[in-house]
């Protein structure tokens, strides 16, 4: 019984399966200080919860069109055209099981066996396993620290071929916190429509900005780029609604068809409690969102200033989202104890056995001279962990 040779290639979540090695050593425990966190460390908005609630009491527990409800959809237009200045209409729009289910939606909608999707390295993990499963082909673009990790155009354009059907654009990145201004976004939409490709736009980190930096919508550039574009976004990130699982995708009618069909027949539709609550937050104002930012720009400032006080480690600060990216490039080759750390894999194995501290290896993203920290998580934890970073870097030899 051969089973499945394409679905025998996909790799787990390493950020995952990092989360529930720490959650699992601090059950048994153990003082796991866990730098993995994908989530925000607040909990979901008392009015969400509430509409939770009105919801259930309302009996809204049956199934929605597969799409989304209405309700919701209509909610997702007026925030697009407040917040992003892009006009939608609810045919437009999908709903679905958190924003990677969109994006697992968009690549099978659109990709056709062969096809090239360039993705800007380092890339969050699932962008290769999701096109792989729609049988694309992932073209790797490289980006640089001192570019901030954002795509330069000259790099892009040398990776377009005829083959290209979308380039996956994460902004603010993860796991970069990179944020793209306007002008650049400007050049990477000229070539789009000049050369014909889809921009897969996963904005969910949008709320979360910092240094004045202000996020910009490349469909919103004009009419032209509107029409490539797949923006995608969800409640998990500024609604601290990780479990609620609603993400959505606003994009040319024809594509968001084809990704109802494929959902009608894989999933139905999202959860309708959590459709009912999103609505509400999504017409709320935005008074505990700015208050979640102001606490990670904290915890940002401080973590940057610590790690490139620590020898052999440096970073630079992120512009937006709730990761920082740890070069340990001058730790290669250094040993711990009996262990040779030749790559992000063995300092990360090697900084949990000795510190009980957790970091995602960079090799997940494509990085290998980096590890992955995220600051969605308590100043004090944030402190002591970095602290056992300190004295691990100091017993290298």
């Amino acid at each position: 019984m051969i089973l499945s040779q394409k679905n025998l290639g996909i790799s787990q979540s390493l950020t995952l399966s990092i989360d529930a090695k720490a959650k699992k050593m601090l059950s048994e425990g153990y003082d796991v200080i866990g730098f993995g966190a994908g989530e925000p460390d607040f909990p979901t908005p008392d009015y969400i919860i509430r509409a939770a609630k009105d919801a259930l009491d309302q009996g809204m527990t049956r199934y929605t069109p597969s799409s989304g409800t209405l309700h919701l959809r209509q909610a997702i237009c007026r925030k697009l055209e407040k917040d992003n200045h892009i006009v939608y209409t609810p045919d437009e729009i999908i709903v679905s099981n958190g924003a990677k289910h969109s994006l697992y939606n968009i690549f099978q909608a659109i990709l056709n066996p062969g096809d090239e999707v360039i993705i800007p390295r380092p890339y969050w993990l699932s962008y290769p396993e999701m096109v792989k499963m729609a049988d694309g082909v992932s073209v790797y673009l490289n980006t640089e620290e001192d570019n901030s990790f954002k795509i330069r155009i000259e790099e892009l354009r040398k990776a377009v071929t005829p083959k290209t059907k979308a380039l996956v654009l994460n902004n603010p990145s993860n796991p970069c916190g990179s944020v793209y201004e306007k002008h650049e976004l400007a050049a990477i939409a000229g070539l789009a429509v000049e050369r014909g490709f889809y921009i897969v736009s996963d904005e969910i980190y949008e709320e979360l900005t910092y240094d004045g930096m202000q996020h910009v919508s490349i469909a919103s550039l004009s009419e032209e780029v509107k029409e490539v574009t797949l923006t995608v976004n969800g409640m998990s990130k500024a609604y601290a609604m990780t479990g609620w699982r609603i993400g959505y995708t606003a994009g040319p009618r024809h594509v968001i068809k084809i990704m109802s069909n494929i959902q009608s027949h894989s999933t139905s539709n999202p959860n309708s409690i959590a459709q009912y609550a999103s609505s509400a937050a999504l017409d709320a104002p935005k008074e505990q969102i700015k208050h979640m930012v102001q606490e990670f720009d904290r915890r940002r400032l401080y973590m940057a200033e610590k790690i490139n006080s620590i020898p052999y480690l440096s970073c630079i600060k992120p512009k937006g989202a709730f990761y920082m990216m740890m070069n340990i490039s001058k730790a290669i080759g250094k040993r711990y104890g009996d262990t040779i750390i030749d790559n992000s894999l063995t300092f990360a194995d090697a900084l949990l056995e000795s510190q009980k501290v957790t970091v995602v290896p960079g090799m997940a993203f494509g990085a290998d001279n980096y590890v992955r920290l995220s600051y969605a998580i308590s100043m004090d934890k944030i402190k002591k962990g970095l602290d056992r970073i300190e004295k691990f870097m100091s017993e290298l030899v």
